[in-house]
């Protein structure tokens, strides 16, 4: 069961990072995660350089404090409001590269 998992999540994440453009596979694989209330999901678009590019930003509510990111492209439809989210992403500039979302009922 646990090869199985492990299977569709590495189809999945292939699958997500193809939508990018690029593919880059390593031997490491280094992430951040954060988890809260999603309460701000706004999408805009920043300068890097001479290019403009589409970033969404999701502000996270958790015990009282809360985080800003900014998401590379228009992942608003990933982040219901108001639900309980984690979520694993690999930093990055301008904008972190989204790795999954869980929706924590």
């Amino acid at each position: 069961m646990k090869r199985l998992l492990s299977a569709l999540l590495v189809v999945s994440l292939l699958l997500l990072c193809s939508s990018c453009g690029n593919i880059f596979v390593r031997g490491a694989i280094n992430f951040s995660t954060i988890s809260g209330f999603v309460s701000v999901v706004h999408l805009t678009t920043v300068i890097d350089g001479n290019a403009s590019v589409v970033v969404t930003f999701v502000t996270f509510l958790q015990q009282g404090t809360s985080s800003t990111i900014g998401f590379c492209g228009d992942q608003t439809s990933q982040f219901p409001l108001s639900q309980m989210v984690t979520t694993n992403f690999n930093p990055g500039q301008p904008c972190a590269t989204l790795i999954v979302v869980i929706i924590i009922n």
